[in-house]
């Protein structure tokens, strides 16, 4: 999953966010040293992703990818899979998703202090940039991927997959519909940050679906 995706299924604390989002910046990073909150956090990062990429749904979707791709198709799909949170967001969620960008945007820079650097550079661009407005725009997921691809370190394909994605947009759409809701159940039966942040499972509450939909 990409950075929306694992903000939304944080908890509404600084500590959870920054351990949440740190699970894409934690080379390097000796877990057993952070704050018992932000160490909850990247467990729940690494929960979820591995959740993500055992699910039927999403091994389906990588097949939709041509052999030139296909290696990346996972890359594709956690950035694409923000723009989908975002095109469905009031299924998910009572919660007005510019306020809950905002909140999110406060609590990061709160815990800049908290990152290592380099995960504290890439939030300062997110935040000035706003980059989970533009992931609504799929010509903006197509040049986030585009960019992926330049920083990739030998020659690869990757370049273009948004045209896959497009050709292929209603069935990823509807595969990320079945998928994301057992994801949100798979982090709540998971609870793997309430019992150390004394949060009870309120603080859910801004999370909803109706699964017969």
């Amino acid at each position: 999953m990409n950075h929306l995706a694992h903000l939304f299924l944080a908890q509404p604390t600084v500590q959870s966010r920054v351990g949440n989002l740190l699970g894409d910046f934690a080379r390097g990073v000796k877990s057993d040293t952070l704050p018992v909150a932000i160490k909850r956090g990247l467990q729940n990062h690494w929960a979820v992703d591995s959740y993500t990429d055992q699910h039927p749904e999403v091994r389906a979707s990588k097949t939709l990818f041509s052999s030139r791709r296909r290696r990346f198709a996972g890359i594709a799909l956690d950035v694409l899979y923000d723009h989908f949170l975002i095109a469905h967001w009031a299924d998910f969620t009572d919660r007005h998703r510019h306020a809950f960008v905002d909140e999110v945007y406060a609590d990061l820079e709160r815990g800049q202090a908290l990152m290592p650097q380099p995960m504290a550079k890439v939030v300062d661009r997110m935040i000035r940039h706003d980059w989970f407005s533009a992931y609504a725009d799929l010509t903006q997921i197509g040049f986030a991927l585009d960019r992926i691809a330049e920083r990739i370190r030998f020659r690869n394909d990757f370049e273009g997959a948004i045209e896959e994605i497009e050709a292929h947009y209603d069935e990823l759409e509807g595969r990320f519909l079945h998928f994301f809701p057992d994801l949100i159940d798979h982090v709540r039966s998971r609870a793997i940050e309430l019992p150390e942040n004394g949060l009870s499972g309120e603080s859910w509450h801004w999370i909803r679906y109706n699964p017969e939909q």
